[in-house]
């Protein structure tokens, strides 16, 4: 279901390479369904799927689309017995029905969604918390990510003519899996609400003076949307499409703010549900198969994913019933493995008030509270949830592939929890350490270190020797050696410098890398009478070798003022 404000996603586990797929481009259908007529997931070995396929046909369903590389087929059929019927076929592995509501009218001939009016976006781009909570802004200023890199955003759908993804925006590889089958038709992708356009700024809205930036400004954006409409609800054939679709057209990063309707969580022992459980997870698996990484909103429930007990609102395509779950009933795809669930912080790095959580639930959390991104027609505006969040991480993904191309999904995985910063409890239901715990799984995400060289950020070497400074004198050095490191240096190597000194004004200071060239971090100044230099200098040093001795060299220029270096410190 579409999550507005809210989202509810997760992230578990799954590995087998199921082989390649083929989507074709929807063919609307020339009646609309009849009355009862619902949708199925019939599931076969990969591979296996014709014998299955027949069966359907002759046990009173059709065939509505089929994935044979990962033994899926979707078909509709208003018979009741339907499932039981074809659970006896041999070949025939589960079969579930996906809703529990009759299949739209507009699956028949899905719509295409109007092209919104545009506004034209203010001048100037506020800089905002959620950016400088991740490092964003400093980020763009190295890389902005690379246009070769595709985050897939599988939703409501995006404005492709919005001016702050316009330029970013990738038509050819757009489309609709609304009602679960393939529908490449221009402008099937384009949005039914509001919140697959928000989703698409936080990502990557372009850094062209107007409007908003997003964290991933130069990668490119497209569309899958898989929000059915009038009901906005996301069905599982709808997000098994656009799993398998985002596989084959190669994208590197998809994001998926939103959970499978109708089903809040899914129990293996219910048929049906069970069948939309192997369903998801196979088409999750084709996707990492082929190279890309999932990201997804860990939900807005405020829920324990790691202690369920029960669920009030599911069915929500139909009435809804209170009953007992346990923690073998998932949310998908966010609790699928290799998906990276995202829970939701405030500006104050708290977890926000509606952000799921749980041990070994949470894998990385961002801002999610009032971000500002880009709404339809050329417009504005803020929206809550862990919806917001995920494709902050998204972003920062779509980062760390740009700077590193040949990263698989698991090291993308790996870099974005190395890198993350760490965020300690902020409650008593938070159980876990600093490092990890299970309201924030690893950290906060972090942009900067995600455009870096892949060193491990935060690694510092020190020097606390006192050295003195001569008055007007010759220039001294302090030496660190750096070793351990693998590379060049970052493009923001941090100089923390101590230096005591009446009137700093007299001092020059200079870094000196391990080859000898100098990088100037303070030149001397007549009109600073102020004492001591107790400052971060950032260095852009990516042409040096990390490893080697680093030297801070500081020369009094003028009479009548002494003091020492005091201490200083490297920080890659």
């Amino acid at each position: 279901m579409f999550l507005g404000s809210r989202s509810r996603l997760r992230a578990a586990v799954i590995a087998a390479a199921v082989g390649a797929g083929v989507l074709t481009a929807a063919t609307p259908a020339a009646a609309a369904p009849a009355a009862g007529t619902r949708s199925y997931l019939v599931i076969t070995a990969p591979g296996a799927t014709a014998g299955a396929a027949t069966a359907v046909g002759s046990n009173g369903g059709t065939v509505w689309t089929s994935y044979d590389a990962i033994g899926v087929i979707v078909a509709h059929s208003g018979a009741a017995d339907f499932a039981t019927r074809m659970r006896a076929i041999t070949g025939v592995q589960k079969v579930g029905a996906t809703r529990t509501s009759d299949i739209p009218a507009e699956a028949a001939n899905p719509p295409i969604p109007a092209a919104p009016a545009q506004a034209t976006p203010a001048a100037g781009e506020p800089l905002r918390t959620d950016m400088t909570q991740i490092g964003a802004d400093k980020a763009w200023a190295i890389n902005q990510g690379s246009s070769s890199v595709t985050v897939g955003v599988l939703d409501t759908g995006v404005d492709d003519q919005h001016a702050d993804l316009k330029p970013n925006f990738d038509t050819t590889n757009s489309a609709s899996c609304a009602y679960g089958k393939l529908d490449t038709r221009t402008g099937s992708w384009r949005d039914t609400g509001t919140h697959g356009t928000h989703v698409a700024g936080t990502v990557a809205a372009a850094k062209n003076g107007s409007g908003m930036v997003g964290v991933a400004p130069g990668v490119k954006i497209a569309s899958v949307r898989i929000a059915e409409n009038p009901s906005g609800l996301f069905f599982p054939e709808n997000t098994i499409c656009a799993m398998v679709f985002s596989g084959d057209r190669g994208f590197e990063v998809t994001n998926n703010s939103y959970y499978t309707d109708p089903w809040l969580f899914n129990c293996p022992d219910n048929a049906d549900q069970d069948a939309i459980l192997e369903g998801v997870k196979r088409a999750v698996a084709y996707a990492e198969g082929k190279g890309v990484l999932n990201v997804a909103a860990a939900g807005n429930e405020n829920y324990n994913l790691a202690n369920k007990t029960r669920d009030a609102t599911s069915p929500n395509d139909s009435t809804p019933a209170t009953r007992t779950i346990t923690n073998a009933c998932l949310s998908v795809p966010t609790e699928v493995t290799g998906v990276v669930s995202v829970s939701s912080i405030s500006s104050t790095n708290s977890k926000s008030s509606f952000s799921n959580y749980g041990t070994d639930k949470i894998h990385i959390a961002a801002p999610g509270d009032s971000v500002y991104s880009t709404v339809p027609g050329g417009r504005y505006g803020s929206k809550s949830g862990t919806s917001m969040a995920s494709p902050h991480v998204a972003g920062v993904a779509a980062l760390l592939k740009s700077t590193n191309p040949t990263a698989t999904p698991a090291q993308l995985r790996t870099l974005l929890a190395t890198q993350a910063d760490d965020l300690s409890c902020s409650d008593s239901r938070c159980a876990g350490t600093t490092a990890k715990n299970n309201f924030f799984g690893e950290g906060r995400v972090d942009a900067l270190a995600a455009v870096g060289t892949g060193t491990p950020p935060g690694r510092s070497f020190e020097n606390t020797d006192d050295v003195a400074i001569p008055d007007n004198g010759a220039a001294v050095t302090s030496s660190i050696t750096v070793s351990g490191i693998t590379g060049n240096a970052p493009a923001t190597l941090k100089a923390d410098v101590n230096i005591v000194h009446t009137y700093r004004g007299d001092l020059v200071i200079d870094l000196i890398a391990p080859d000898g060239t100098a990088y100037r971090l303070k030149a001397s100044s007549s009109s600073d009478g102020a004492d001591n230099v107790v400052t971060t200098y950032t260095v852009n040093a990516s042409s040096e070798v990390a490893n080697g001795t680093w030297k801070l060299r500081v020369k009094d220029v003028a009479a009548q003022d002494v003091g020492h270096i005091n201490s200083w410190k490297l920080t890659f």
